[in-house]
């Protein structure tokens, strides 16, 4: 992924004043991803976290929560902007937690421009960091195919509800529930809420 973090870094500056605060975020992503934290047990990891708003968000909420994100541009401007919130440079791809360490992982679109061959790699580390009944809030963009298109930043993708459902249930969780938001003027997004599923008794 040198290539998407590259692409960020060339643009983390408009990208944070652009998008980078909770001014920027659609008012039902909002509730959504507080009522998923509120009801969250143990620590959340904030899974591609760009500029730190969401982290610093869950943070104010009184969540034990740290962001990380592949790059180094925007965890230097998140710890400038949020002191008292943990970032650490890291890919999703090779979470640097242990296995079953965490109750809950936000992954707020960080997965789009993984490639449909390569998404398999972040939801296994997704489900291998998670403890059995931890839960991944995906956000993504959705579509009736999987397709690529022409993000502002670099090439991303659009994914069916039950394409990731098959790769998410291979990865390690069962759904709870699929939100999906189509609205005039603006890409279609969905968001998943899943569980992971408890390895001893998977039949």
């Amino acid at each position: 992924m040198d290539d998407v973090a590259s692409a960020y870094a060339a643009r983390a500056a408009e990208y944070a004043d652009l998008l980078g605060s909770m001014t920027a975020v659609h008012p039902i992503d909002r509730r959504l991803v507080d009522l998923w934290a509120r009801n969250t047990s143990g620590r959340i990891l904030d899974a591609g976290c760009g500029p730190g708003h969401w982290s610093n968000h869950l943070h104010g909420l009184g969540i034990d929560v740290q962001g990380i994100d592949i790059a180094a541009e925007f965890i230097a401007r998140a710890t400038s902007a949020y002191p008292s919130v943990p970032f650490q440079c890291g890919s999703i791809d090779a979470i640097a937690e242990s296995d079953g360490s965490l109750g809950g992982v936000l992954s707020w679109f960080s997965t789009i421009h993984h490639e449909p061959s390569r998404i398999a790699q972040p939801l296994s580390e997704f489900g291998r960091v998670l403890r059995p009944g931890g839960t991944l809030l995906l956000g993504y963009f959705d579509g009736d195919e999987v397709e690529h298109f022409d993000h502002a930043v670099t090439r991303a993708y659009r994914w069916p509800a039950h394409e990731l459902h098959l790769l998410l249930e291979a990865a390690g969780f069962d759904i709870v529930e699929t939100h999906r938001r189509s609205e005039r003027g603006r890409r279609p997004v969905g968001a998943i809420l899943c569980e992971r599923r408890d390895a001893r008794i998977t039949g």
